[in-house]
């Protein structure tokens, strides 16, 4: 117990800190480009996401997952992945570059054609480092994972500014992407000791796939989900449309990230270890879950409430619009890591099935209704994306209480009282500052008001959660 304990606080401790410093330098990096892009230039690379994901996700096809979930895989289970995930990565550049053109005329922007050949080479680099990652994940080596990260976060910028400055625009963020992932793969052999052979036998991989094509086919209906905007919007709207959603979405998305990441690293591995005891493995997953809640919502709640000024100040009046778009997606982004914390008990549990059902159903959902509502403008569409992916929820609950008998009521304990203290403390901000004009003071107010009132009302409230996380890092900084 007290080892699982000290494995899941470490994880969570190397998660924080290494995403944070993900999260602040990207965030760092982004205002550079995005003072230096327009909207439009931001748009071209924005709608071929979707492309390269779906891409990504047909190469390595759930087996990072169904590896871990083994108890002990072996270095035939290893090499059998890495040749597969090389040849289908392979094929599906082939497939995609015949099918540059179409792209082109999906969006009726010609550019896409070279553009896009060049964009998806990335996920070919990446098949070579796929396995080596799944070794890293395998065995919670968190620390090494975020130091990759953050490594190749830093490289990639740096070439990706160079190349705008000099006046390739989007040309310059399609190397950048390439230069990421040829960084992380490369850093992914160097960290992990396993190596492959040439006797390929794609048989153990084969004996994995069961479990991992419904790990396939809920990541491509999870990336769908998350690249509808991008979609739609450059079919209906425009490349300007697009690109001022998207600059909302990764201010979202990193604040996301930096939560999501301290838990997706460690919940799987360790909801994987308590599975057989289901007192012990509810135990765990209601702590993961009140730290979530314990963090995301004055987070992703604070972020909604300076998204004007922080737009402002980082990147310019002219992304003004996407101010608005910040503050509706970060209610979305607030319950998020919940949805993955449901979704790694699922795949902790071998229920990749109840994943999958879950991931294309609100997916359809998503799509059916936002092509339906897209007429209203895009406010609208935001609005059903949130309420519908917040009210899914219960869905994966009914699941979870199949599962392992976990209560809606517990659940409920866990999450209204961090879900309620945290809008009241923003609300309250806001009234507060609302007098204020100045866009420097108005951010500074209302970031220091929200922190010394939320941690308030935590130590009077004698939160167990924060007492615990504050403990953990205070030891460690003793030791």
């Amino acid at each position: 117990m007290s080892n699982l304990k000290e494995k899941t606080a470490k994880g969570l401790l190397w998660g924080g800190m290494g995403n944070g410093m993900i999260q602040l330098l990207g965030a760092l990096f982004g205002i550079v480009l995005l003072r230096l892009l327009t909207p439009a230039d931001y748009g071209k690379i924005a709608v071929l996401i979707v492309f390269s994901n779906i891409a990504s996700n047909l190469q390595e096809s759930g087996f990072i997952a169904a590896l871990c979930n083994k108890k002990e895989p072996t270095h035939e289970d290893y090499n059998a992945v890495f040749w597969f995930n090389i040849g289908v990565g392979m094929m599906i550049y082939a497939i995609l570059y015949f099918c540059a053109p179409l792209i082109a005329d999906f969006y009726h922007e010609p550019i896409l054609k070279p553009l896009s050949r060049l964009f998806f080479l990335g996920f070919v680099i990446s098949a070579f480092g796929t396995v080596q990652r799944a070794y890293l994940f395998k065995h919670l080596m968190v620390k090494q994972t975020n130091i990759i990260s953050v490594c190749a976060l830093i490289i990639s910028n740096v070439i990706g500014i160079t190349l705008v400055i000099f006046g390739y625009a989007f040309w310059g963020l399609a190397i950048q992407s390439i230069v990421y992932v040829l960084v992380v793969a490369l850093l992914n052999w160097y960290y992990s000791p396993w190596r492959p052979t040439f006797h390929i036998d794609l048989m153990p991989a084969w004996k994995m796939f069961g479990f991992s094509c419904k790990l396939l086919l809920t990541n491509l209906f999870n990336n769908l989900n998350a690249q509808v905007f991008s979609v739609l919007l450059g079919r209906f709207y425009n490349t300007t449309i697009v690109g001022f959603y998207n600059n909302a979405r990764k201010w979202d998305d990193m604040c996301i990230n930096t939560i999501n990441g301290m838990v997706s690293g460690v919940a799987q591995p360790v909801l994987a270890e308590v599975r057989d005891d289901r007192v012990r493995y509810c135990q765990v997953f209601r702590k993961m879950l009140r730290f979530i809640c314990f963090v995301s919502f004055p987070a992703m709640f604070g972020m909604g409430l300076i998204a004007r000024e922080f737009i402002l100040i980082a990147v310019g009046e002219k992304w003004l619009e996407s101010a608005i778009l910040l503050s509706m997606l970060s209610v979305y982004g607030a319950f998020f890591p919940i949805m993955t914390l449901y979704s790694n008990m699922a795949i902790s549990r071998g229920k990749s099935g109840i994943n999958l059902f879950c991931t294309i159903s609100i997916c359809v959902l998503v799509w059916i209704g936002l092509i339906i509502i897209h007429p209203y403008g895009l406010k609208a569409m935001i609005v059903f994306f949130v309420a519908i992916n917040i009210l899914w929820l219960f869905v994966w609950h009914y699941f979870a209480w199949r599962m392992v008998r976990l209560s809606l009521w517990s659940v409920l304990k866990d999450i209204i009282p961090f879900l309620f203290i945290s809008l009241a403390v923003m609300l309250f901000t806001w009234w507060v500052t609302k007098p204020i004009e100045n866009i420097y003071i108005a951010i500074t107010a209302k970031i220091l008001i929200a922190a010394a009132l939320y941690i308030s009302v935590m130590y009077f409230s004698k939160a167990k959660i924060m007492r615990e996380s504050i403990g953990y890092i205070f030891r460690k900084i003793d030791n």
